[in-house]
């Protein structure tokens, strides 16, 4: 299969940087898959997972919170607010992003909270999905 370049870069490291045969991104419309020579497109993200199969054919499960995607000819750049993989995100860690957006809902003016609410539904969503 044909690989394109990939990068997942966080506010704390980069989480990954190489070639992939395929990226599925948890984009605000959607999720969708990534491929190479796929159209060019920018995105936000909502929390979700990035399912990477990488070019040696390993697959990796990275949890995102937030940030955007950015396909081009050059290939998908991620610029996530938060990322860890999926060995690293356990149920107590899960629970405190449900509880901080509980709060940033709580907080939001009218015209916003729609979007808060959007966003906890998907995290406790994410929760029941990957059974934690």
């Amino acid at each position: 299969m044909a690989t394109f370049h990939f990068e997942l870069v966080s506010p704390d490291k980069q989480m990954f940087s190489g070639e992939a045969e395929s990226v599925l991104v948890p984009g605000n419309e959607g999720d969708f898959v990534v491929l190479k020579d796929h159209a060019a497109v920018m995105t936000a993200l909502r929390p979700g997972v990035i399912a990477v199969e990488d070019a040696a054919g390993h697959h990796r499960r990275i949890f995102v919170r937030g940030g955007f995607a950015d396909v081009s000819p050059a290939g998908l750049i991620v610029l996530a607010e938060m990322a860890l993989p999926e060995g690293e995100l356990d149920s107590a860690r899960l629970d405190q992003e449900i509880r901080d957006t509980q709060e940033d809902l709580a907080d939001a003016p009218e015209e916003q909270k729609r979007l808060w609410q959007e966003k906890l539904d998907r995290l406790r969503e994410l929760k029941d999905a990957m059974k934690l």
